[in-house]
């Protein structure tokens, strides 16, 4: 089975609005799709999914890392696709000014939108879990969480936990 993993970016602005890619319609992955920053890890970036986020995110937009603050790792979403692929991907949030310039890539067209709009948009069905997540839990606090993609009678969804070092001592 092969391995893929990739890493986005959920980049909020101080009017609580997302940074979206809306893609190509002749776009191979994901075409015609609304998409957070990101992409593909290359291989000299599998150890570190958060270089890989900001060369996307450079290659994206135009933004330079300077410009991104608090870029942190927020969730790890895992998958099997077709019985042949695990995927792996990791997304962090961070913020960015609105007023901040940016350059549109060959690969569509940058948009804000706000947070509790993102769902009336033709998003993944991983995007739609993540925002839900966040809505209800993820936006009260600054942990990680690892899901699990599977279909619940048809429907995708993903089942969340708490990413924790277990060897930390109780206090």
């Amino acid at each position: 089975m092969k391995l893929r993993q990739m890493s986005v970016a959920f980049l909020k602005n101080e009017e609580h609005e997302v940074l979206f890619l809306q893609k190509k319609p002749v776009d191979t992955f994901l075409a015609g799709l609304i998409v957070p920053i990101g992409g593909h890890i290359e291989g000299n970036e599998i150890n570190d999914p958060k270089r890989a986020c900001l060369r996307e995110i450079e290659e994206e937009t135009g933004l330079k890392s300077d410009y991104i603050k608090n870029l942190a790792i927020k969730y790890i979403v895992l998958r099997i696709k077709d019985s042949q692929e695990i995927r792996i991907q990791y997304v962090f949030n961070g913020m960015v000014s609105k007023n901040t310039t940016l350059l549109e890539s060959d690969e569509g067209s940058l948009s804000w939108i706000g947070y509790e709009d993102i769902l009336n948009h033709n998003v993944s069905a991983t995007t739609k879990e993540i925002v839900k997540h966040y809505e209800e839990i993820g936006k009260y606090n600054e942990k990680v969480y690892v899901g699990s993609m599977k279909s619940l009678n048809g429907k995708p969804e993903i089942t969340w936990g708490l990413l924790e070092d277990w060897e930390l001592p109780i206090l």
